[in-house]
């Protein structure tokens, strides 16, 4: 097993970190600036971020990498730089985390679709790897898939992952409630389909991420228990659902409205939680504290 399924056979549910791009933008990432040049051209406010998470007791940390691969880099004209990006993602977040917190390296969706002929699957294989060996090389403790929607995507860079490293990877999907009242991803991907793909292709963790609120999040997660009751879970949920204010979006839970729900997400079958667009250090703590006691 590694680090983090160990962490999750001690039997105590874990408490991950929350958005990072609210706070890159706070800093002064312009909206056409790559977050991941961030890495090594402002690498001490990157860590800042990472440390935020650290300080209010998170047990785990991702890394600024979520478009690290070379062809969301390559937007930027970066995609020669996809490694070293990466290394220094890993490297930045190993910092923070010190012996305090586990590091997963985050690696998002490409853009690109196989089943579209946008890319081959030997290109997307390849390039994933090339992502992930700069995560590995900066010292991750796992890999985690996030706001995945595409089962081929997800499927080749679980394989991307396991030729690369043995460590853990987690892999989660982006569900929206249907006007059926089924989960499902933009792609139409349901739960049970999800399951079985990520199941096939050896992923450690599995879970979702981002479209939903802590409420929504329940119901992915018993939907998820009653197909496989062993496998570990992993929820980053945003804070609440999105609303629009005054020409932006703003996700309107406050610390006190989204750390009591954690209760009944780990309840229902989450092995670690934390949260996505809209989850600050304070919602972090809270639900450190609620969890803790």
């Amino acid at each position: 097993m590694g680090k983090l399924t160990d962490k999750i056979e001690e039997g105590r549910v874990l408490i991950s970190d929350g958005a990072w791009g609210t706070f890159l933008h706070q800093k002064g990432l312009k909206v056409q600036e790559c977050p991941e040049s961030w890495n090594i051209e402002r690498p001490a406010d990157v860590l800042e971020i990472a440390k935020s998470y650290v300080d209010a007791g998170a047990d785990i940390i991702l890394t600024n990498s979520f478009g690290g691969s070379p062809f969301k880099l390559a937007a930027y004209g970066l995609e020669n730089q996809t490694f070293e990006l990466n290394r220094a993602a890993a490297e930045i977040s190993k910092k923070a985390a010190g012996d305090q917190a586990l590091v997963l390296g985050s690696v998002g969706p490409t853009g690109k679709m196989v089943m579209m002929g946008e890319v081959t699957e030997e290109d997307l294989l390849e390039g994933m790897r090339e992502q992930v060996r700069g995560l590995v090389a900066g010292g991750v403790d796992g890999i985690v898939l996030e706001t995945m929607s595409d089962l081929e995507e997800a499927r080749i860079t679980i394989e991307a992952v396991k030729s690369v490293t043995d460590l853990d990877v987690a892999c989660t999907f982006t569900f929206s409630r249907t006007q059926t009242g089924e989960y499902r991803t933009m792609m139409g991907t349901g739960v049970t389909e999800f399951l079985e793909m990520t199941r096939e292709a050896g992923a450690n963790v599995v879970g979702a991420n981002c479209g939903n609120g802590t409420a929504g999040m329940i119901e992915v997660v018993r939907e998820m228990r009653t197909i496989d009751v062993d496998i570990p879970i992993l929820v980053h949920a945003n804070a609440g659902l999105p609303q629009y204010r005054d020409g932006e979006t703003v996700f309107p839970e406050s610390p006190g409205e989204m750390a009591p729900q954690m209760k009944e997400l780990v309840a229902a079958g989450a092995n670690i939680v934390g949260g996505c667009c809209g989850t600050t250090p304070d919602h972090i703590r809270l639900i450190v504290e609620i969890l803790r006691a």
